[in-house]
């Protein structure tokens, strides 16, 4: 059984940098044909996609975030990171990491970590 497990701070300063890291078990993130990508859900909104790094390790971001995001992985801790700069309370939400396999739908989830940007 694979899990993923998010980690970070759980309140984040405006004008800084959000760093989550998702801790796979169960599996490796390099098995060919897994993406592993970061989602988040701002209060009384939906999911939205932020990103992911694939098992070749290319990365793919949301045109909507792309300047802000950054996706990287340790393989030999079996971990993806998402940093997100420049910070606004806007980007207040619950930060999921999340497995896929091409255009199925995600069938593994962490179990979200809420993130705060306040002063």
């Amino acid at each position: 059984q694979v899990q993923l497990q998010e980690s970070g701070p759980g309140l984040v300063k405006p004008s800084q940098t959000l760093s989550l890291t998702c801790t796979v078990s169960g599996g490796s993130i390099t098995t060919n044909r897994y993406y592993w990508s970061w989602i988040r859900q701002p209060p009384g909104e939906g999911l939205e996609w932020m990103g992911a790094i694939a098992y070749s390790g290319s990365t793919y971001y949301s045109p909507s975030l792309k300047s802000r995001t950054s996706i990287s992985r340790d393989t030999s801790k079996n971990q993806f990171t998402l940093q997100l700069s420049s910070v606004t309370p806007e980007d207040t939400a619950v930060y999921y990491c999340a497995r896929g396999k091409g255009s199925n739908p995600y069938d593994y989830w962490g179990q979200g970590t809420q993130v705060t940007v306040s002063s």
